[in-house]
């Protein structure tokens, strides 16, 4: 099959699953497009993944913040939204990528010693596992 073939094969599959080609895979190289596609689908939006769906938007989201892509912030929740998320959630994804951006912005910036830093997190990690191992509430 040729390139161009291969190409409107995908473009096919795409607006089945969308009910239209969009202008962002409408511009990938013919060559690409199929590899693309299936890639997106296989892992955006099929079911049989480790993370469902709606967890993997809401991480889009998150990413799509911190990057400051308002196209992708858009598509993320919207999908979000279509694969079940709540208001509720859409605005707690957005308020935990705004507390991680600013604490790395911090540990970043005053350049804090890795080592020590993954040290600590490992004795508190093994203390938080005990503590709920015995069941005190931490």
């Amino acid at each position: 099959m040729s390139a161009v073939e291969d190409r409107r094969e995908a473009d096919r599959d795409i607006e089945q699953v969308f009910g239209l080609v969009p202008e962002f895979f409408q511009r990938v190289p013919d060559y690409l497009l199929p590899t693309e596609w299936a890639s997106f689908k296989s892992l955006m939006l099929s079911d049989q993944t480790a993370i469902p769906n709606k967890y993997k938007e809401m991480i889009g989201l998150a990413v799509s913040g911190a990057t400051r892509c308002r196209y992708c912030a858009y598509f993320h929740a919207e999908a979000a939204r279509l694969f079940g998320a709540s208001e509720e959630e859409i605005n707690e994804t957005a308020l935990i990528a705004k507390h991680t951006m600013g604490w790395s912005t911090y540990l970043n910036t005053l350049q804090f010693d890795y080592d020590a830093f993954t040290e600590e997190f490992d004795r508190i990690a093994a203390h938080l596992r005990q503590e709920m191992a015995s069941g005190v509430p931490a």
